[in-house]
This record gives C-alpha cells, structure tokens and sequence, in this order.
C-alpha cells in the first residue's frame, strides 16, 4: 500500500510518498497554495494517480494541551474534502513539533535559510508520514 503524507498549511502543502510496502517516508515536493484551491487539489490528484497512492494521512496540528484548535479544524476540513475527491482512506496523524524537528535536522546539517525555506513542508510531510507508517508497523 502506497500512502501520500500531506503537512497542510496557509502558504504551501508539503507532499511525501512512502516505499510501495508502505515502510519508508520520502519528501516529494513543496505545493505552493494557488488562490483557487482547486488547482492544489488538482496536483494533488495527479500525485495519486502518478504514484499509485492508495491512502492519504494528513498532518493535524494539535495545541500542545492536546486540544484541536482553529488551524486543526482547518486541516479537518481540508481532510474531509480530500477524501471526498478522492475516494480513498485519509487518516490524520498529530503533528505537533514536525515541523520543528524538520528545521532542526536542516539547521544541523547547515542548509542555508533560502534552501531550507524550499524543502521544510516536504521534510515536515515526511516526517508526518513516518510517523504513522512506523505506528502501523508496531500495532
């Protein structure tokens, strides 16, 4: 099973691809959010079909208390939407701190500022897929 790992946020969407056997997570690309967000989720559908991709897991950001907040509730819908396009299963998978341990794993392997701006969402997707094909490979 091939999943597709997505860190939604305002200004892009950062995409993963795990291996085929559905064990390793893979920065793909950074969607930079277009005023229409049909056109996003037109790349996001050609990603599916490109890939094979058999399952979507979505990044939901949750307060550190926990508690879903306005940004969470936006990634809900986001997810609710993608799954209705798509017709496939989309889990959410809590993602809080992703995206800083994506910028310190960049930071520590001195990635510029520029370079790190254009690949932390996809490091970030990675990380947010990563996480939850290792949770299904324990459970």
């Amino acid at each position: 099973m091939r999943w597709m790992g997505l860190d939604y946020g305002d200004r892009r969407i950062g995409v993963a691809l795990s291996d085929e056997m559905g064990w390793t997570a893979q920065g793909l690309e950074v969607i930079e959010r277009r005023r229409n967000p049909e056109e996003d989720l037109d790349r996001i559908r050609r990603i599916v079909q490109d890939y094979g991709v058999t399952g979507v897991v979505i990044g939901l950001p949750k307060n550190m208390n926990g508690t879903v907040g306005p940004r969470g509730e936006i990634c809900i819908a986001f997810a609710e939407t993608v799954r209705d396009i798509l017709q496939l299963p989309v889990q959410m998978w809590d993602e809080r701190l992703t995206t800083v341990a994506a910028e310190r794993t960049l930071l520590e392997a001195d990635v510029s500022r520029k370079k790190r701006k254009q690949v932390i969402d996809k490091m970030a997707a990675a990380l947010i897929l990563q996480g939850f094909l290792d949770s299904k490979s324990k459970g």
